[in-house]
């Protein structure tokens, strides 16, 4: 999520308009919008304090990256279209063999 998607999220959850936000938060209300439409990418400390005018906060969590994901979409990002339409329909053969399975044994 780009920092101008928390900064919209939470002004509308708060209320308020880009013009109030801007003026809890010292800034100018083009400033706002722009932030917001992503034509400027503010520094944390700016998306923070917009985020915290509005009366929320950010919780940042640093987490292991998962590598097994990580290939698999960068696997998926090179294949083709017809390669990943193959796989697609692998997945559901397998789901639907494991649904049958599951039937059987009940």
């Amino acid at each position: 999520m780009a920092a101008g998607q928390f900064v919209r999220e939470a002004r509308r959850r708060a209320g308020l308009s880009q013009r109030a936000l801007a003026a809890r938060a010292g800034v100018s209300q083009p400033l706002v919008a722009r932030i917001e439409t992503g034509d400027v990418d503010p520094s944390f400390g700016r998306c923070l304090q917009l985020v915290r005018a509005c009366g929320f906060d950010l919780d940042i969590h640093v987490t292991p990256l998962d590598e097994d994901a990580w290939t698999l979409v960068e696997r998926g990002a090179s294949a083709t279209p017809d390669e990943r339409l193959d796989r697609m329909l692998a997945g559901i053969d397998l789901l639907r063999a494991g649904q049958e399975a599951g039937r059987r044994d009940a």
